[in-house]
């Protein structure tokens, strides 16, 4: 114990969290109860006397305290803070797993495919949502740099929000630390890592996979080199482009440069488009008769896909049919023929077995087999047309169900029952939700009256937020005054300290900035070469491609956002404390010989694609090329449509035939049986009998047989002594 005036004279437990003062035994004793419900640990009562002269006075002084201090124990904020980052991570994973499920096929697709794809989206997602982590804790770094350089002798210990800070000298402000606060040397690591391992698959990995793919090789070897053959072009201007800039310029310097001015001139495209489809995709998915129209445009255009897809499909399966009659089974090539016929549809495999011969020789005096060569240009070319046929059949079968639905939907709407009637039933069996909670009154309502709503309103909120991003675009490199809305919000709520609003607000306008540029990445179709499609019907290419825009463009958007609130130094101008990830992945600076012009330009092209994309002016220029595009206001599209809808007319009437004629025979079973069924099982009884019958008969006559045998061979043993 020591003189002391209005400070602690107990001992400081290091395990307790913070201290809460108290002036009555009472208060204190209700709150340590209280916390004890709940487990909450609380560390011994320390009595705080205002003042003592000396320590003699204290010992021969009665107590009597004007206040009590109650130090409370709470959860460490490290392990916290671990925790929401382990979550995240698990959360990400199985996100990326969920997309990659629904996009490609877990059971043909090739094991390495899958792996690089799904790596390379797991990455740029993790990204997404760890920044706006690294965001929070930024702010808290900037608070105590403030506070440091604003007293630099105060010396205190910043602990979480409601709690006490214990300091010889209070400061201004307290710095509170965010519930998700990570550690300092933890985000470094983990963006270098996840920086690095992104670029080196969307420049090295994942081209050379997406050539591994496509190879119509026969081995691993063979496939390996025709996927180095394929990019020797590009890794030789690669390796000499960097060995180039490492002598003029630091290496990782100009390629985090390079990357980033490449990544921004493509976001801008993907993000123009982006800001203006996604909301008008909504508003007009609430007009019901308008997305009718459309899905029979789309229905005729499938169907010259599917027809065409169908003939390159019958054009390839002749070719194999050749190659298959040509080469039999005793020659060297035939291992490879095999691997060929195994990639193409069961009914074709069966039709060449049929008029396969078997016992036909090799000849060596034919002259006209295929190569080695030849047979792996048409292995590639019957996996191509045998995914694409797969493809374009059930996106037939999809959109053919989303025509019916929406023809149902525009029947239902004049019902007076408000009861959702299906024309045709569905093949999947009724669960409890569609029993009980999604019964046919509350689909009605939801598909007729709610629907229709919820996405005029869900269309008018992401309107709202493009008008903020393209404003935020065109003004956010100026801080003073501060014009970014983004900024705006974010600067507001630092100065509160509220985290968790900081870390929703990041986490919102990254999720809407990704869904502008992801829903552009799949959407895009370039003639059947690049196309994301549903149902497990992308192909491997594809999927590679996916991921390789997907590293190209993560990190220079996520750079461009915190350009938006405000935290790149390079935009800015201002000396604060920088985030983890551009101390690693660099500002959001270009090439020296574009970055004059492009802090100019820049803003000005974002508002220039919105305009275009809003008059759909790329959608009129592909119409005026030959690619027949919605427009409604054109005669071939009203062709089109016309023709869609007489095809899901046809293919409407197919399916009723169909599905009168299960109800014909089941109604027949349940009247009159199965007489079919007797009569087969009749006609096997007896065909067992007369079997058995015959079996009976056979076996006395061998028996006589063997008894006359034996006496013959006996009476021949006998005459022979």
């Amino acid at each position: 114990m020591k003189k002391s005036n209005g400070t602690r004279l107990d001992h400081q437990n290091p395990d307790c969290g913070f201290d809460i003062v108290f002036y009555s035994h009472k208060m204190a004793a209700a709150l340590a109860d209280a916390f004890r419900a709940f487990h909450i640990n609380i560390c011994p009562l320390a009595l705080m006397p205002q003042s003592f002269e000396s320590a003699a006075e204290l010992s021969g002084h009665t107590l009597v305290p004007k206040r009590l201090n109650v130090n409370i124990k709470l959860p460490n904020i490290r392990k916290m803070s671990g925790a929401a980052l382990g979550i995240e991570i698990v959360v990400v994973f199985f996100l990326a797993l969920f997309l990659l499920h629904r996009y490609g096929d877990f059971r043909k697709q090739q094991r390495m495919v899958l792996f690089g794809t799904l790596l390379a989206w797991y990455l740029c997602f993790l990204i997404v949502f760890i920044l706006p982590l690294d965001v929070s804790t930024t702010i808290y770094k900037q608070c105590i740099s403030e506070q440091i350089a604003s007293d630099p002798s105060a010396s205190f210990t910043n602990t979480t929000k409601n709690s006490s800070v214990t300091s010889t000298k209070s400061p201004p402000t307290s710095c509170y630390k965010p519930w998700s606060y990570i550690p300092d040397g933890i985000m470094p690591v983990f963006w270098r890592v996840v920086y690095w391992t992104s670029q080196c698959l969307t420049w090295l990995l994942l081209p050379f996979m997406q050539s591994y793919a496509r190879s119509g090789g026969f081995s691993i070897t063979g496939k390996i080199k025709t996927a180095l053959i394929e990019n020797a072009i590009y890794y030789g201007r690669t390796c000499s482009y960097l060995v180039l800039c490492l002598y003029m310029y630091e290496l990782q310097t100009i390629g985090i440069t390079a990357a980033n001015t490449w990544g921004l001139f493509l976001l801008v495209l993907l993000l123009g488009y982006g800001l203006v489809e996604i909301p008008r995709s909504y508003w007009n998915a609430s007009r019901h008769g308008h997305m009718l129209i459309k899905t029979y445009f789309k229905a005729s255009k499938l169907m010259t896909e599917k027809a065409d897809a169908e003939e390159n499909l019958e054009d390839v399966m002749e070719e194999v049919r050749k190659v298959s009659e040509s080469i039999k089974y005793n020659h060297p090539l035939r291992k490879s023929v095999d691997t060929i016929l195994r990639k193409c549809p069961v009914d074709y495999q069966e039709k060449m077995g049929r008029n396969m011969d078997d016992y036909e020789d090799f000849d060596d005096k034919q002259n006209t087999y295929p190569s080695e060569k030849s047979l792996v240009k048409l292995h590639k070319q019957v996996i191509y047309a045998v995914q694409r046929h797969n493809r374009t059949r059930v996106q037939w079968q999809i959109l053919l169900q989303q025509a019916i639905h929406l023809e149902d939907v525009a029947k239902n709407e004049t019902s007076s029952t408000h009861q959702f009637v299906h024309s045709f039933p569905s093949s999947e069996p009724i669960g409890w939700f569609s029993r009980y909670i999604y019964t046919s009154t509350v689909e009605w309502y939801w598909e007729c009256f709610l629907k229709r709503w919820f996405y005029r309103f869900l269309s008018v909120i992401l309107t709202m937020f493009s008008v903020a991003v393209v404003w935020s675009e065109c003004t956010f490199f100026s801080t003073r005054p501060v014009l970014s809305l983004f900024a705006v919000f974010i600067q507001l709520a630092e100065k509160d300290y509220n985290y968790l609003y900081i870390e929703m607000a990041c986490f919102l306008t990254i999720f809407f900035l990704c869904i502008c540029v992801y829903s552009t990445v799949f959407r895009i179709r370039v003639f059947n070469y690049y196309y994301l499609a549903p149902h497990h019907q992308t192909d491997a290419y594809s999927l590679q491609f996916s991921g390789m825009l997907f590293c190209r463009l993560t990190p220079p958007l996520c750079l461009n956002f915190l350009g938006l609130i405000h935290m790149d130094s390079a935009i800015s101008h201002q000396q604060k404390e920088q985030t983890a990830y551009t101390s690693i992945m660099g500002s959001m600076r270009v090439l020296s010989f574009i970055a004059n012009g492009f802090y100019i330009y820049y803003p000005m092209l974002i508002l220039i694609l919105c305009i275009a994309t809003y008059f759909s002016l790329g959608t009129r220029c592909l119409n005026l090329l030959g690619f027949q595009q919605f427009m409604g206001d054109c005669e071939m599209t009203s062709d089109l449509i016309d023709e869609g809808k007489e095809l899901i007319r046809r293919e409407k009437r197919k399916r009723q035939r169909v599905e009168d004629g299960e109800n014909r025979r089941k109604e027949w079973k349940e009247r009159y049986g199965n007489p079919r069924e007797e009569y087969t099982t009749r006609n096997r009884s007896s065909h067992e009998m007369k079997e058995t019958n015959y079996s009976d008969t056979v076996n006395p006559s061998t028996n006589r047989q063997a008894k006359y045998s034996g006496m013959i061979h006996l009476k021949l043993t006998l005459e022979g002594t």
